[in-house]
């Protein structure tokens, strides 16, 4: 449970060294892009299986890239060694893949996640690290808050809890551990690895394909613009909380039948949704309160994604 606390959304004034796990990916990416502008030192982890060394290309040779797995400790515990803090934000993301690989998403998300906590603890850097709304299962109550129990119904969720069980018992022990409950992120260089319903309605689009809706399409989501994920990250960093969880959502739904007809309207195809069978594990309702990031982090969400998606449509298809 998070207290209030003083924050700091100051400019940090020194120029620190950050290390960011997942660099090479969607979210991580977007993060060494706003920690290199702001001057920061930076080392990026990634073992490059899902990330893409394209998504960073412009800072090579310009930040540190290690091309490494977060299993490995001996390798963390060697370049965590003087940082000041890390942001971690690898991960396996498929919901359908954790059912078809349980095994392995939970070596990679809980026991990497592990090594970056215990390291934490040893080193005393600060970690902001990338939880998941899909902690909270089906919720029972809209908008979820903080506090909503937690549920998850499948495996790449239960990854998710069983990190933050962990980041509470290294916590306990002294470590600054604040975790982000994304909900869900849309934005430039989203990967299907992501799973984002968006980055696969757009590239059905892209090919004047109908979106593919899984069931009836009522299942509601909160879409939040990726750099502002990005800026609630260097948010959490720069503040003086040392521990806790804290939604990143914009307090705003939409069904996902309404999204495939927005990017259909935006389009101007004559194209109409094509509905399948229901995924396994798929969440029905999920809308953030994010009034918590709001007080603590002075975090508010600034881009719309009808207004993004005005803008990167048309640049795709014309």
């Amino acid at each position: 449970m998070i207290h209030n606390q003083n924050i700091s959304n100051r400019k940090i004034e020194k120029m620190m060294k950050l290390a960011v796990t997942g660099g090479a990916g969607f979210v991580g990416s977007h993060l060494i892009g706003a920690l290199y502008d702001a001057g920061h030192s930076i080392i990026v982890i990634d073992n490059l299986k899902t990330g893409n060394k394209e998504n960073i290309s412009k800072f090579i040779g310009k930040v540190e890239l290690v091309q490494g797995d977060i299993r490995d400790y001996d390798l963390l515990k060697d370049k965590f060694s003087d940082v000041d803090g890390v942001f971690h934000e690898a991960a396996l993301a498929s919901v359908p893949d954790s059912f078809r690989i349980p095994d392995e998403y939970y070596d990679v998300n809980v026991k990497g996640t592990e090594n970056v906590f215990r390291l934490a603890k040893n080193y005393g850097f600060k970690v902001v690290y990338a939880s998941s709304s899909s902690v909270y299962g089906n919720p029972v109550k809209i908008p979820i808050k903080e506090d909503h129990p937690t549920n998850p119904i499948n495996p790449y969720a239960q990854t998710k809890l069983d990190d933050e069980k962990l980041a509470k018992e290294y916590c306990g022990q002294g470590a600054k551990i604040i975790g982000l409950r994304y909900f869900n992120i849309y934005g430039e260089r989203q990967s299907r690895d992501y799973a984002g319903v968006i980055k696969k309605f757009l590239s059905d689009i892209y090919e004047n394909k109908p979106p593919i809706i899984n069931g009836d399409g009522k299942q509601t989501r909160d879409f939040v613009y990726v750099g502002d994920v990005v800026n609630a990250n260097i948010l959490a960093m720069e503040s003086t909380i040392k521990h806790g969880f804290i939604n990143i959502g914009t307090g705003h739904s939409m069904t996902i039948l309404e999204l495939a007809k927005i990017i259909i309207e935006v389009s101007g195809l004559p194209l109409s949704p094509i509905h399948r069978s229901a995924l396994e594990g798929d969440i029905k309702e999920s809308v953030a309160d994010a009034s918590l990031a709001r007080e603590l982090l002075r975090w508010m969400p600034k881009v719309n994604l009808y207004d993004w998606l005005k803008v990167a449509i048309p640049a795709k298809i014309n």
